[in-house]
């Protein structure tokens, strides 16, 4: 597990390239607020607004997530515990005032960043 990438993925560079291609400026790998060791893909600190972007495996997709046969158990916990922390990390946010927006690895990246986008405008807008 130590080789996965847990930031830097393939679809998080490209939708963080679509986002400073259109202009847009954010931070990257931001701790969550009163949770250590847990940080926001990216996150827009003005605006409050914090993207996760879940790979299909490690977070539960409903679409795409196996389960491993070998150690079963094990696996199911932890996956379930992933999930639970996926939980307890939006509420939190939602809690401290920020906007939360996950999407899975497979969405298509340019339809990822014009959500983000517009979820950017809506806040700087008032809408």
């Amino acid at each position: 597990m130590s080789r996965q990438a847990s930031r830097d993925t393939s679809p998080e560079v490209a939708v963080r390239r679509l986002l400073y291609a259109s202009g847009h400026r954010y931070r990257l790998h931001r701790p969550v607020p009163g949770r250590p060791r847990r940080t926001i893909d990216i996150a827009f600190p003005g605006p409050k607004i914090a993207v996760f972007l879940d790979g299909c495996f490690w977070h539960g997709c409903p679409q795409h997530a196996t389960r491993p046969r070998a150690n079963a158990d094990w696996w199911r916990q932890k996956l379930d515990r992933n999930i639970s922390r996926d939980r307890e990390t939006t509420e939190s946010l939602t809690t401290a005032g920020w906007t939360v927006l996950r999407f899975w690895e497979h969405e298509d990246p340019l339809v990822v960043a014009d959500r983000v986008a517009a979820a950017v405008a809506a806040t700087r807008t008032g809408h």
